[in-house]
């Protein structure tokens, strides 16, 4: 089967996506990539890419085409703006000229910007292909939620383009069971296909080795610890609230991450003498899982607003296969996991007080209560986020929708 898969994001970046591609081409799928060049999370071209340089790849098998586009820099307005708009600019006439194979089905990962989705709609109508979308972010709900734009006709229009998006969607994923009625309401087809299929965690999660990757020593103490993107989204103004506010507890707050916050958080941990906070910068994905295995629970965190109530984090699902404690401040379906699953504490989004009251709590659990939390976020992962059953699921749609 040959599949066209399409998303502004991919490998060497760090996205789910990835696996679906690598994996799929191993059972033998003929997969081909429509990406851009890789810049993200720092905003600078990777080593080897440059706007012109290196239009095609072969990597493990897998053709790649990449779109030049504007690198997304700092991450602010006008440079974010031109990131989005130059890669679906310049796809335009990588969709015109240099997308030429017939494809049996189009699978569009579509995290932020969804605009990163109409190359699919233009090769489909080129092609009269079958689109899968899977939705891993919601427009324009998440535009409302991280920027000043809550309504008018910026707003309006990115609705109407989501609305024609799933309108051209044959069948529409979800990583949130909670995305599916904003997506109901904005498909006129109320038998639009849309199913429920969640992240998980990647292989070095699951199948962890031996190795002599070395990480920094943590500090002495119980040892809560972030990892992943340190941005807005996350409320580090919560979550620093939280730490100071045990400061006289032996509780280490660890941030094994990046992005636009972390100079913000390094400056309040020095105007605020958090002497229990630890900011380690960013390591390669191989190393997440000697972190986590030194940590003593894991933190995830969301601000308070409607979007992010109907989103998982998928580091939820790594911290699970993990077999780690979850501390969690965080609304909706999120914190509905966490606490079904008996795995840990998770608490209200911005509730800083109730954050540090729980972190508390499990800093004095006993150990065979340590050792149930653990073994509860494993069994929970097995049970319903395994990559295997996951996959199978994906291979089932792709053979149904096949235009073969």
């Amino acid at each position: 089967m040959k599949v066209l898969f399409i998303s502004q994001y991919f490998y060497p970046e760090v996205f789910k996506g990835n696996e679906i591609v690598f994996d799929f081409a191993q059972k033998g799928y003929d997969i081909t990539v429509l990406t851009g060049k890789p810049n993200y999370p720092k905003g600078e071209f990777y080593e080897g890419y440059s706007f012109f340089g290196k239009k095609e790849e072969t990597i493990k098998g897998v053709k790649i085409i990449r779109t030049p586009l504007f690198p997304r820099k700092s991450g602010k307005s006008i440079p974010l703006i031109l990131n989005y708009l130059s890669f679906i600019w310049f796809s335009y006439f990588t969709v015109l000229f240099r997308i030429k194979e017939k494809y049996d089905v189009i699978f569009i990962q579509q995290l932020s910007p969804v605009t990163m989705a109409l190359p699919g709609l233009w090769v489909k109508k080129k092609q009269k292909t079958p689109i899968i979308l899977w939705v891993l972010d919601l427009w324009p709900e998440s535009v409302i939620a991280t920027t000043s734009l809550k309504k008018g006709k910026i707003i309006d229009l990115i609705e109407k383009l989501v609305r024609n998006i799933y309108a051209k969607s044959d069948v529409i994923l979800v990583s949130s069971k909670s995305f599916i009625k904003s997506i109901q309401n904005k498909c006129e087809n109320l038998n639009k296909d849309i199913q429920y299929f969640p992240n998980w965690a990647e292989d070095v999660f699951v199948n962890v080795r031996e190795t002599s990757i070395e990480i920094p020593e943590l500090p002495k103490g119980f040892n809560v610890m972030f990892a992943g993107n340190v941005g807005e989204s996350q409320d580090f103004e919560a979550i620093l609230d939280a730490a100071e506010k045990t400061k006289d507890k032996e509780i280490n707050w660890v941030i094994v991450g990046d992005g636009r916050k972390l100079n913000w958080v390094k400056k309040e941990i020095k105007e605020r003498s958090l002497n229990n906070v630890f900011p380690l910068g960013r390591y390669p994905l191989e190393t997440m899982p000697h972190f986590f295995k030194e940590a003593d629970a894991m933190l995830v965190a969301l601000k308070d607003t409607p979007v992010f109530g109907i989103t998982v984090p998928a580091k939820i699902q790594a911290y699970m296969a993990s077999g780690k404690m979850i501390l969690g401040m965080i609304n909706g379906e999120g914190k509905d996991l966490i606490n079904e699953s008996k795995c840990g504490y998770a608490v209200a989004a911005e509730d800083s007080s109730s954050l540090s009251e729980k972190a508390i709590k499990l800093l004095n659990l006993s150990k065979k209560e340590r050792n149930k939390m653990e073994t509860n976020a494993l069994e929970y992962y097995q049970n319903n986020f395994s990559k295997d059953n996951l996959f199978s699921k994906l291979e089932n749609i792709f053979q149904n929708y096949s235009s073969s």
